[in-house]
């Protein structure tokens, strides 16, 4: 394509622009009330201003017809009424709620949004509201000089997208993956802006492509797409927390995954047979690795058939199912949409003769080439299609499969624009619309389909669904890996960044392939990707065929030990894990979230794109540049606890630390405390003891929740569930703990032990009033059993 030569630096091509005309909304000519809100007409049709709650505020308005109420299935059936009180003066409208202002200037119209302390939170600029002539519609903005820009989901680059052009279309991008690269497979239309220590949140429901400009002229913002109406959200924050609240209200939150799902999954593309399978699984039994799945990649099916599998390469492939889950280990199978066209395959005759697949006007089904040969597609957008698929997952439940792995599901096709013709329709349950709309839908359509049908089949286990495609929302079913990234060190360092804003988009289970997916790895990377991969949300390590193997052992006993420390850590951090994930299932903060979220008012967290934090008092500093033995963290406000020395660090100022290849920096907020447990195999072994981790810091007072359920069922949906809560009063000479529970559920830990971190002094400890005596002692550490 010439835009991908040297012919877009063409000479004469430069200063020339493509934009169309651009269409202002106009002037207002009246209002009236609608639920929560108004619709004012103007001379491009009647723009909608109602909230959603009282601090969220919809504007919307269509230029090419009657502005919609419906929304795009991102959004969550979730009304509910919101007082608001309405103003006019000759020149502007006023509408607002407890939380927000939003001002309406009549000729042209011109829209502002405040808070209810007066903070402007969005304004219009000169270009306003409007549509460009054939085009689509856009959105500008007045840039203040200390606006960030965070969020976005899937984009590789730094943490703060200021200055950069985004563009959400989901594509399948094998190579390359570089800071420029843009899109890729998901698409997530949200994003917050920081300015001053404060928060607001934007959501643009548009499912069309869509363009974001953040500040390239350093002046304006602005966000538009190819079609539909121009609607969008605003969020008053007032803080990171608040906005990613209000956002996965709109959106919606994960449920919480089967503690299998949070383990050590070991991938590659393809373990070719039953053997080999076997084989890898053995040896991370001989060599006391944990492990919790396995992956199957597209070889293991019958010339890539989905809902098939090879009968010569896997003969038995219920019985292995059977006997890796008596090991505590699951079986993950990829599943495409791709239905491969063969008159004599089940699931393609059915999905002709049901008319289920996508099809052109001319009522021509639509056929692209992707794994299997010329394949037809499923129109997800149909009700019946999506409860047809779902069912068909039978045929993995029936053996024991517990998980799916969605891929290329853009949809992916092997052709010039990497995807279906754009005038293939949907029927979207009796709505048509073309791929050019839904597009972007694909992937959370099918999301919701996979494990609409797992749920069923299961018959009340949790399932869990990886995806490579989604659209905002797509927390709501899935869990999603960053795709096809490779094994250099520009990748591991470009993870960080890309995990922390999927956080930000509601998507708090995420990851990428833990030592790169193409390319070949070496000993080093590998060991400080795992290390990096032990602490995010999602755990995998996978590899392309071809590439140098990856598994644990690959590269010799001197990385082999250390890799097998750093998967161990993670099964001791699951409580705290599972907590967070808890966390994120109820309120929607993210599992990983950048210093930003905790410290937004600190202005060196605002581009902090190389460390993170598990919930709100741990920071994790990988090592991401070969041969390095040290590196420099950033420690907000607060004193800090190096977990593997004790050593306390000041905060408010930047640290050079030790981090030879074994060591992973971890530091811990003193005066708060952790939740862990031993280290094991699979989480399929129950926990046998809790181990309480106390940094004490004289002066103090700290709270520790801990989140337990059977990590297997819905029963946490019935009050199965046991939330603890302890609370740590540090004076000088004691500790005083008081721990409540809530919930019906007996957890499996027999012994709970509380180490104390401090400098060696007798510390008195009493819980519930009882006092308990030391039952170790070092010259940092004091042990309790409680």
């Amino acid at each position: 394509m010439l835009e991908d030569s040297s012919f877009a630096i063409h000479p004469e091509l430069q200063g020339q622009s493509s934009a169309q005309k651009l269409n202002r909304i106009g002037r207002a000519a009246g209002f009236t009330q609608i639920e929560n809100g108004i619709s004012i007409q103007t001379e491009s049709g009647n723009l909608n201003i109602a909230f959603s709650r009282e601090d969220i505020v919809r504007i919307a308005i269509n230029f090419q017809g009657e502005t919609a109420g419906q929304t795009s299935p991102a959004i969550i059936p979730n009304s509910r009424s919101v007082e608001f009180i309405m103003e006019e003066t000759a020149a502007a409208y006023h509408v607002k709620s407890k939380q927000l202002n939003v001002f309406i200037e009549k000729s042209p119209i011109s829209v502002t949004v405040k808070d209810s302390e007066g903070r402007t939170l969005l304004q219009d600029a000169e270009l306003g509201m409007g549509y460009s002539e054939g085009a689509g519609v856009y959105c500008q903005k007045t840039l203040h000089p200390d606006d960030h820009f965070y969020g976005f989901g899937e984009k590789t680059g730094f943490l703060d997208k200021r200055g950069e052009k985004l563009v959400m279309w989901n594509t399948d991008v094998y190579a390359p993956h570089n800071p420029e690269t843009d899109p890729l497979y998901q698409s997530i239309p949200f994003f917050m802006v920081l300015r001053d220590g404060k928060a607001t949140g934007i959501y643009f429901d548009n499912t069309f492509k869509s363009f974001f400009d953040l500040g390239s002229n350093n002046e304006t913002f602005s966000f538009g797409a190819e079609g539909g109406q121009l609607d969008y959200y605003v969020m008053a924050g007032p803080d990171p927390k608040s906005v990613v609240e209000q956002y996965t209200f709109l959106t919606g939150r994960m449920p919480i995954p089967p503690k299998w799902a949070l383990g050590y999954h070991q991938s590659r593309y393809s373990y070719a047979n039953e053997e080999e399978v076997m084989d890898v699984v053995r040896l991370f039994g001989d060599k006391g690795i944990p492990l919790d799945a396995i992956y199957l990649d597209i070889h293991y099916m019958d010339g890539y058939r989905v809902f098939t599998f090879d009968k010569e390469t896997f003969p038995h492939f219920a019985e292995m199912v059977e006997a890796l889950k008596e090991k505590g280990i699951q079986v993950v199978p990829i599943v495409d949409p791709g239905v491969k066209m063969d008159p004599e395959y089940g699931v393609y005759q059915d999905g002709v003769v049901q008319d289920y697949f996508c099809k052109y006007p001319t009522d021509e089904i639509y056929y692209g080439e992707v794994w299997p040969g010329q394949s037809a597609f499923p129109d997800f957008t149909e009700t019946s299609v999506r409860n047809w698929w779902g069912d068909l997952h039978s045929f993995y439940a029936e053996k024991g499969i517990e998980g799916i792995w969605n891929d290329m599901n853009e949809p992916s096709v092997f052709n010039e624009s990497k995807t279906m013709d754009l005038f293939v329709i949907h029927k979207n349950d009796g709505s048509p619309k073309t791929h050019q709309e839904l597009h972007n839908l694909y992937g959370l359509l099918m999301a919701e389909a996979t494990v609409g049908g797992m749920k069923k089949h299961l018959k009340g286990k949790r399932t869990f669904l990886l995806t490579r495609a989604g659209f905002s929302g797509i927390q709501r079913y899935a869990a999603v890996w960053t795709g096809d990234n490779r094994s250099f060190w520009e990748h591991l360092q470009m993870s960080l960044p890309m995990l922390m804003n999927l956080g930000l988009s509601g998507v708090a289970f995420s990851g990428t392939d833990v030592g790169g997916f193409a390319h070949d790895s070496n000993g080093e990377l590998l060991t400080r990707w795992t290390q990096a991969g032990a602490l995010t949300p999602y755990f995998r390590n996978h590899s392309v065929l071809g590439s140098a193997r990856q598994e644990p052992w690959s590269f010799g006993e001197k990385y082999e030990k250390i890799i097998k420390k750093y998967i161990t850590l993670r099964y001791e951090w699951l409580p705290q894990l599972y907590t967070l994930f808890h966390e994120a299932h109820k309120s929607g903060l993210p599992v990983m979230r950048p210093l930003l979220m905790e410290f937004p008012e600190d202005s060196m967290t605002w581009n902090l794109s190389d460390q993170f934090m598990l919930g709100d008092n741990v920071i994790v500093a990988p090592v991401m540049q070969p041969g390095a033995v040290c590196r420099v963290v950033y420690l907000p406000e607060g004193s800090w606890i190096n977990y593997w020395s004790n050593e306390i660090y000041e905060g408010g100022r930047h640290h050079l630390v030790q981090a030879g290849l074994d060591t992973l920096p971890i530091f811990v907020k003193q005066g708060t405390a952790i939740a862990l447990t031993d280290g094991k195999l699979t989480t399929a072994v129950p926990d046998q003891k809790l181990l309480l981790h106390l940094y004490y810091k004289e002066g103090t007072e700290s709270v520790l929740s801990l989140y337990e359920d059977d990590g297997s069922t819905f029963a946490y949906e019935e009050g199965k569930w046991l939330n603890r809560q302890y609370n740590f009063v540090q004076n000088k000479n004691e500790i005083i703990i008081s721990a409540k529970d809530e919930g019906e559920f007996s957890p499996s830990w027999k012994e709970v032990e509380l180490i104390v971190h401090g400098d060696g002094r007798e510390l008195k400890l009493q819980i519930d009033g009882q006092v308990k005596p030391p039952a170790k002692k070092t010259s940092k550490t004091t042990t309790y059993i409680l």
